[in-house]
């Protein structure tokens, strides 16, 4: 490979955006991994997995030249946030109290992987559609016994990544327990581009405002609960869990947005709270290769694609005669991740903890904390200032 090249591995939305960085900074980048063809949006039919993207992320993406890309149609502005307690707590944010237009877009998965598609595709990017393998040194072999050697490997391949295990990076993992469950809905009454979310002590359930369909309003379901009791809603029949699912909708939001009727298939994945070392000589990772945190606060991605732009930065600012790989500038990029990750980690499992824990003194604190975080107004545009990564 040629002078100053990277190795993306991954073909995600995090390997994407990383390469396409990286093209456009005067690398020279390649992508590892499999090449499906760019999804078009199909209608009234979306993704099962969206993004709340940020305010920063969004800055990041109409960077790369790709926000712009995407069908605005198919892009939902959330203009205010509710968040209910699990007795007479209650927060609500209005992008407004922190002169914003917005608090976050909830995005498709697919829509942003096309647009990020599209763009490797205009600007060249060497595209291998095979597996890693192994690293051998400083070399990368694939699937089909392919040689690779870059200046530097970027790790973007996922939380069970090969490259993080194969570079020998230190990794943690600690099980919630818990499982997200995902699902598009109906809704009976207007979102009004409200995101909704309701700490109940052993689960968290979000509901994000989704373009309307021909059936109605719609939202997207988050709601993470108990391994058995996610694994039985599951395993019910289809008609059975359907119900199920819409009577305790029901129960949970009050009939905040009136009934609630599910209109996708429904989807389960574990939860954990993952580290790692980040880098190794020669080697970088990023997104969920590198860490992984409690989805309750939406911030997964952004997290992720924070990664992607400091790495970035590191790489662009270093000295002429350092390589890409030199384990000192992976080491600047490690330490300026070091404090946006140890804060998101601390604040999601902290909430994590704090809702689940159910001594009668902690759940009246956290309720009035949270009748007088509503009363702040400082409080409030400290909140909003940290859900768009500032």
């Amino acid at each position: 490979m040629s002078k100053e090249s990277v190795l993306v591995c991954g073909t995600g939305i995090a390997g994407l955006a990383m390469a396409l960085g990286l093209a456009k900074a005067g690398f020279s980048p390649a992508l590892l991994g499999p090449r499906s063809a760019p999804k078009a949006p199909a209608g009234d039919v979306y993704c099962p997995r969206v993004y709340a993207i940020s305010a920063s992320s969004q800055a990041f993406l109409d960077q790369l030249g790709v926000w712009g890309m995407m069908d605005a149609a198919r892009v939902t502005p959330v203009e205010t946030m509710e968040v209910y307690g699990d007795a007479s707590g209650m927060v609500h944010l209005h992008a407004w109290q922190a002169a914003q237009t917005a608090l976050a877009w909830i995005v498709e998965s697919s829509e942003l992987e096309r647009v990020l598609q599209q763009a490797a595709q205009v600007f060249g990017i060497v595209w291998h559609p095979e597996k890693f393998q192994r690293l051998a040194s400083r070399t990368v072999v694939t699937d089909t016994g392919r040689s690779l050697t870059p200046d530097l490997l970027v790790g973007a391949d996922g939380a069970q990544s090969a490259v993080r295990q194969a570079a020998g990076i230190s990794h943690t993992s600690r099980p919630y327990g818990d499982q997200g469950l995902v699902v598009h809905l109906t809704a009976e009454l207007p979102h009004q581009n409200a995101a909704l979310q309701w700490f109940t002590g052993d689960t968290v359930l979000a509901l994000l405002p989704m373009p309307d369909t021909a059936d109605g309003h719609q939202v997207s379901m988050v709601w993470s609960m108990p391994d058995e009791m996610a694994k039985a809603l599951l395993a019910m029949p289809e008609a059975q869990c359907r119900h199920q699912l819409e009577t305790r909708l029901m129960a949970a939001t009050g009939g905040r947005l009136g009934r609630l009727q599910v209109r996708s298939p429904l989807f389960g994945f574990p939860l954990f709270l993952e580290g790692s070392g980040m880098v190794a000589p020669g080697v970088a990772l990023v997104s969920d290769a590198a860490h992984r945190v409690h989805p309750l606060a939406g911030q997964g991605l952004n997290l992720g694609l924070g990664d992607v732009e400091a790495l970035l930065d590191v790489l662009r600012d270093k000295e002429a005669f350092r390589a890409a790989g030199d384990v000192r500038v992976l080491h600047r990029y490690r330490r300026a991740r070091a404090e946006p990750i140890l804060a998101m980690r601390m604040a999601t499992d902290g909430l994590h903890r704090l809702f689940a824990a159910q001594a009668a003194p902690v759940a009246w604190g956290r309720n009035v904390g949270m009748q007088v975080v509503d009363r702040v107004p400082f409080l409030k545009r400290l909140l909003i200032g940290g859900a768009a990564g500032r």
